[in-house]
């Protein structure tokens, strides 16, 4: 898990951090994606992310883990310095299943898990958890120049993408995100059977991961969807919640799927 971990957590920051020019970090994406190849194909990647590829190529082997989600991974990192807002809500999925998604798959494969309701409902989870922070970053992201509410989103509430972007709040604004957060509950809820099915430790930690999502969404709702002027946290208080609830989610129930919980 780590070793996954530290390949996406670098990649991203390849992507994202830092004051390099959009050529520089597409060309550092590339490269890296050549040394994914090489431990791949059994060679030696090149010195410089051998914290990374070193520990990688020995997890690759011993688990047998698939490369296709790595190839995601590093797709949806080439987008972020390209593309800086999405059409629709479909273009958007798109984006998750190849920024977010990859990540639970791997985490099932380490597990053993793969039949096709479990991969979905991963899935749903994972994307589910990118939206969340989209909503609850909306005032960061927007500072950066990045808008992942859907233009198509956007028109429907008749507001305009540049507003969003020039932090102009208004009750359209708050409409739009209120109708995204809901969207993103309903995908939530839909993954969250997943949880039993994972044996023991796995299936008590995605518990709290869902639980953690949920709660920002929750909080989004309580500061009346006004993510365009603060971002939510989670704190100490929301611990004792967040165990609560996931103590509580019990096979077969059905979980609010409108609204967050």
């Amino acid at each position: 898990m780590a070793a996954i971990y530290w390949f996406a957590r670098t990649a991203d920051d390849l992507a994202d951090e830092g004051n390099a020019a959009p050529d520089r970090r597409l060309a550092d994406l590339a490269a890296f994606k050549d040394d994914l190849g090489a431990i791949a194909a059994g060679r030696l990647a090149s010195p410089r992310w051998s914290a990374v590829f070193e520990p990688l190529g020995h997890a690759m082997s011993r688990f047998a883990l698939p490369l296709a989600p790595f190839h995601d991974l590093l797709s949806a990192f080439t987008q972020d310095v390209t593309t800086t807002r999405y059409a629709d809500r479909a273009a958007l999925l798109d984006y998750c299943g190849r920024s977010a998604n990859p990540i639970g798959r791997l985490l099932l494969h380490l597990y053993g898990v793969a039949d096709a309701a479990s991969l979905s409902r991963s899935d749903a989870i994972c994307t589910a958890l990118q939206l969340a922070n989209f909503w609850q970053d909306l005032s960061v992201d927007t500072s950066r120049g990045r808008l992942y509410v859907p233009l198509a989103d956007c028109a429907r509430h008749g507001i305009a993408a540049d507003d969003v972007l020039a932090h102009r709040d208004s009750p359209g604004v708050r409409a739009v995100v209120e109708d995204l957060v809901h969207w993103t509950g309903s995908l939530m809820a839909s993954g969250a059977p997943l949880v039993h099915d994972l044996p023991g430790r796995a299936g008590w930690e995605l518990r709290l991961v869902i639980q953690g999502g949920r709660r920002i969404l929750h909080k989004i709702e309580r500061m009346n969807f006004a993510t365009l002027q603060a971002r939510p946290r989670l704190n100490a208080l929301d611990a004792p919640v967040m165990l609560w609830r996931a103590a509580c989610m019990r096979a077969g129930s059905t979980p609010m799927a409108s609204k967050p919980t």
